[in-house]
C-alpha cells in the first residue's frame, strides 16, 4: 500500500543552494539547475548583461528576440523583468518535460531523484520504486514521484551599495530610478513565485523604503509569501538591525543568510574578528528571541499598514555559506547549528552544468593554488575583493599601465561614485579618474616611497562591471562591449582545494557524501581556514598602520579584534570534539593559530592602548 507523504510545496528539495557569483557566473544558473530542484541566485544589477542573455536565450527556445532599448522609459527594470520571466518560462517547460520523461537509465527524471539527499523521503520512495516488480504498484509510485517534482528557487541578488542615481537630460534626478531600486522593481514585476530577493552589502534606506510600497512581499492570511526577502549578514547584530528596520516598514525577512566575513568569494566584508562558528552559535541560541522580537514589530506595522493581523510569526530560515568544502562540514552545520541550507559557491565554478565560465578562465581555476587567490584592492568600491591571479583582466590592466594609458573605458558606470575631481561621479578604475589622480600625485612632490605607494593604490583598481560579465559573452559568443573582452573572476580561497571539472551530479554527490572530489588532502577545516585568514588580515592591517603610525588611534579597534579572535579560538577548542572528524589535526592547527595570534599581540603590544 502506497503511503502518501506530506511534502510542503514551498520546502526545498535540496539542503544546499548555489549563491550568487560575480555577474555572469550564475546569470543563467537556474536554467541549468532549477529543474533538478536546486536553488540558485542571479545577479540582476548589470542590465546590459541581462539584455545580452535575453538575446541568447530567446533564439535558443525558437522565439523572436525583441531588444529593449536604453531609450525606453525604465528600460533597466523592463530588461530585468523580461529576462526573469524568460528564465521562469524555460524552467517551467523543463519541469513539464521532466515530469513526462521515462524512468530509464540516464534520463533526467532518474537524475533528479538520484541527486536528492539520502535522507529525503522521495529518495527512499524512488529507491523503493526501482526495486518493485509489480507493474501496477510501480506505476502508482512513478505517478506520485512525478507529482512531487518541483524546481529549485529562482532567486536574485541586489548588492545594495551599487545604487547610483539616474538623471534626466535636464539634470533632474529620476525618482525611483537608481540602480538598485530599478533592479528591485524589475524583480517585483516579474512572474517569479516562491522566489526571493537577496540583499547583500548592508542596509540601504532608499531600497528598503521602496520595499514598503511593494505588495509583492506581503504575507497572505497563512503567513506565506509569493516573493520573499533574504538579507545576507556576517553577524547577529547586523541581522537584528536590518530585521527591525524592515519590520517597522511591514516587511518580513524570511531568511538571514550568514556569510563568512573573509572565507568567501567576491567582495569580502571582514568583521572585527567575529568568526563564523561563534556567529552561528549566537543565531542558534537567539533564533527564537530574534523571531519574537521582529514579529512584534512586524505585526504592529502590518496592522497599521494594511489592517491585516497575523496570529503567529511567518517562517524564518537561517542559512550559511563561505568556505564549506566537505560533506562532513556540511552535515555538521545542519546538525549542530540547525541551518536550513548551506551555500556552496566557489566549487561550483568548476561545474559547467551549473555556472557559466569561459574555457580559459576554467583552466586558471583548475590550476589555482592558495597563493593565486588574493584578497586584493582591485574593487572601485574600496572594499577588499578576492581575485584570481593571471586573468585576462589582470594582463590587460598591466598592458595599459606599461603603455602609459592606465585605467579602463567606463561603459557601465555601475561603480561610478567618486567626485574628487568631477561634478558627475566617475569610477576609480576608469581612465579618466586615474589620469586625473596621477596628475595630482605628480604635483604634490611626495617622497618617492609615498608616491609609489599611492600610485600603486590608484593603479590597483580594475573594471569589475565588464570583467565579471565577460565570461558569459565569451562562452555564448555574444558581443558585450567590442574589443573589451577581459575577464575577472572572484573565487574564494576554497578554490585551491578543487582542481577538476566535474558534472552537476558529481558535485552533488560530493556535498551529500556519496563521493569525494577534494584534491587537497592537507586542507584545513573551514573554521580553521577562516581563522587563519583573519589572522593574516589582522597582521596586514597592523603592518600598514605601523608604517602610517596610526596604530595608537585604532587601539580600541585592535583590542576588540584580538579579543574576538581569542574568544573564537576558545569556542573552537570546546567544539573540536564534535566539529571535526580529525580532532587531533583540528586541535593542533588551532594551537598554532593561537600561537601566531599571541605573537602578533605581543609584538604590537595592543592591549591597554
Amino acid at each position: 500500500m502506497l503511503v502518501r507523504l506530506k511534502s510542503p510545496m514551498h520546502s526545498p528539495q535540496h539542503s544546499f543552494h548555489i549563491p550568487v557569483m560575480g555577474l555572469a557566473y550564475t546569470i543563467d544558473s537556474p536554467i541549468k539547475v532549477a529543474r533538478f530542484g536546486i536553488s540558485s541566485v542571479i545577479s540582476i544589477i548589470e542590465d546590459r548583461l541581462v539584455e545580452m542573455m535575453r538575446s541568447h536565450y530567446y533564439p535558443a527556445i525558437d522565439q523572436v528576440y525583441y531588444p529593449i532599448s536604453t531609450h525606453e522609459d525604465d528600460f533597466r527594470a523592463k530588461r530585468i523583468t523580461d529576462y526573469l520571466n524568460l528564465v521562469n518560462t524555460i524552467v517551467q517547460d523543463q519541469i513539464e518535460k521532466l515530469k513526462s520523461a521515462a524512468f530509464e537509465t540516464g534520463s533526467e527524471i532518474i537524475k533528479y531523484f538520484e541527486m536528492l539527499p539520502e535522507d529525503h523521503s522521495l529518495k527512499h520512495m524512488f529507491q523503493q520504486m526501482m526495486n518493485v516488480n509489480n507493474p501496477a504498484v510501480k506505476k502508482e509510485i512513478e505517478d506520485y514521484l512525478r507529482s512531487q517534482i518541483r524546481p529549485g528557487s529562482i532567486d536574485v541578488n541586489i548588492m545594495t551599495k551599487i545604487d547610483r542615481n539616474k538623471y534626466t537630460k535636464d539634470g533632474e534626478c529620476v525618482e525611483d530610478g537608481s540602480d538598485a531600486v530599478s533592479a528591485l522593481r524589475g524583480y517585483v514585476k516579474s512572474d517569479l513565485v516562491n522566489s526571493s530577493v537577496v540583499f547583500s552589502a548592508g542596509l540601504n534606506p532608499r531600497v528598503y523604503s521602496y520595499l514598503e510600497n511593494c505588495n509583492a512581499f506581503d504575507a497572505n492570511e497563512n503567513g506565506e509569501f509569493v516573493k520573499k526577502i533574504i538579507v545576507k549578514v556576517s553577524d547577529y547584530r547586523s541581522a537584528l538591525i536590518q530585521g527591525k528596520y524592515l519590520a517597522k516598514k511591514g516587511i518580513w525577512v524570511s531568511e538571514f543568510r550568514i556569510e563568512s566575513g573573509l572565507n568567501c568569494g567576491g567582495h569580502a566584508f571582514a568583521t572585527e574578528g567575529y568568526l563564523l562558528g561563534p556567529v552561528l552559535e549566537e543565531f542558534k541560541t537567539n533564533k527564537k528571541e530574534l523571531i519574537e522580537t521582529l514579529f512584534e514589530i512586524y505585526k504592529a506595522a502590518l496592522q497599521k499598514k494594511s489592517s491585516k493581523t497575523l496570529t503567529s510569526a511567518p517562517d524564518m530560515a537561517i542559512t550559511v555559506q563561505g568556505g564549506i568544502g566537505t560533506h562532513e562540514e556540511d552535515e555538521f552545520l545542519h546538525r549542530y547549528y540547525h541551518v536550513e541550507s548551506t551555500g556552496w559557491g566557489t566549487p561550483f565554478l568548476l561545474v559547467p552544468e551549473a555556472t557559466t565560465v569561459d574555457e580559459s578562465t576554467l583552466e586558471l581555476l583548475m590550476a589555482a593554488k592558495e597563493k593565486d587567490v588574493v584578497l586584493s584592492h582591485v574593487s572601485p568600491l574600496g572594499v577588499r575583493f578576492y581575485s584570481l591571479k593571471g586573468t585576462s583582466a589582470e594582463r590587460e590592466k598591466s598592458l595599459r599601465i606599461s603603455q602609459g594609458k592606465p585605467g579602463s573605458p567606463c561603459t557601465e558606470k555601475l561603480l561610478a561614485f567618486n567626485t574628487e575631481f568631477t561634478k558627475e561621479p566617475i569610477c576609480t578604475a576608469s581612465h579618466k579618474y586615474q589620469k586625473l589622480k596621477i596628475n595630482q600625485l605628480q604635483s604634490l612632490n611626495l617622497p618617492e616611497a609615498e608616491y609609489e605607494k599611492q600610485l600603486h593604490q590608484v593603479l590597483d583598481k580594475e573594471c569589475l562591471c565588464l570583467g565579471l560579465s565577460n565570461a558569459a559573452s565569451i562562452a555564448y559568443k555574444r558581443p558585450f562591449i567590442k574589443k573589451l573582452n577581459a575577464v575577472t573572476i572572484c573565487p574564494g580561497p576554497n578554490i585551491a582545494n578543487f582542481s577538476q571539472i566535474v558534472s552537476l551530479q558529481t558535485m552533488t554527490d560530493h556535498i551529500y557524501g556519496r563521493s569525494n572530489i577534494m584534491t587537497n588532502p592537507k586542507r584545513s577545516h573551514m573554521f580553521i581556514a577562516e581563522l587563519l585568514l583573519y589572522i593574516d588580515f589582522l597582521k596586514e592591517q597592523l603592518e600598514e598602520d605601523t608604517v602610517a603610525e596610526t596604530i595608537p588611534k585604532k587601539g580600541k579597534y585592535y583590542t576588540a579584534f584580538f579579543t574576538n579572535l581569542k574568544e573564537g579560538i576558545t569556542y573552537y577548542r570546546n567544539l573540536a570534539g564534535i566539529a571535526a572528524d580529525n580532532y587531533e589535526c583540528f586541535s593542533q592547527e588551532l594551537y598554532h593559530a593561537e600561537e601566531a595570534l599571541d605573537n602578533l599581540h605581543a609584538h604590537y603590544a595592543i592591549a591597554g592602548r
